[in-house]
């Protein structure tokens, strides 16, 4: 699998060890910032970029960190075609990917330690959709988002 990830100031370090995890699976990846320091940026301007790119097709998925994750699942969900959530707990990242088959996970380094973390992510990229009648209500979702 194709990750795209970012962060803002705030989630440099939480990203640092999910970039680990994604090559410790296998999956390759690519980091659009931001890189070294914790100096000030804005995370909609990467919520942006690694949204844009999972919609494209040019990657499979993405995963956003910030402080605590709804800055950027706020806008990551502006983008067309995403299907971004934040995820605190384990269910959550299941039930995510099982039920609403989301495209972009959010997480919030002052919210999640490292561990919960690795779990989450793991989860988010093992877990599959599992369609039915969810795949109704996602058909659904993407009727509002022409609105």
């Amino acid at each position: 699998m194709k990750i795209a990830l970012g962060c803002d100031h705030r989630g440099l370090q939480l990203k640092q060890m999910i970039i680990n995890l994604i090559t410790e699976m296998g999956h390759t990846h690519k980091d659009f910032g931001c890189y070294y320091d914790t100096t000030r940026v804005d995370y909609p301007d990467f919520a942006q970029k690694v949204a844009q790119e999972v919609a494209s097709g040019g990657f499979d998925r993405g995963i956003l960190v910030c402080g605590t994750g709804i800055g950027m699942c706020i806008a990551a969900n502006k983008v067309k075609g995403i299907r971004a959530a934040i995820c605190n707990d384990l269910f959550s990242a299941h039930r995510a990917r099982q039920h609403i088959d989301i495209n972009v996970l959010c997480l919030g380094q002052d919210i999640v330690g490292q561990e919960l973390a690795r779990m989450i992510v793991h989860a988010f990229l093992v877990t599959e959709f599992e369609g039915g009648r969810h795949a109704q209500r996602l058909e659904k979702i993407k009727i509002l988002e022409k609105s």
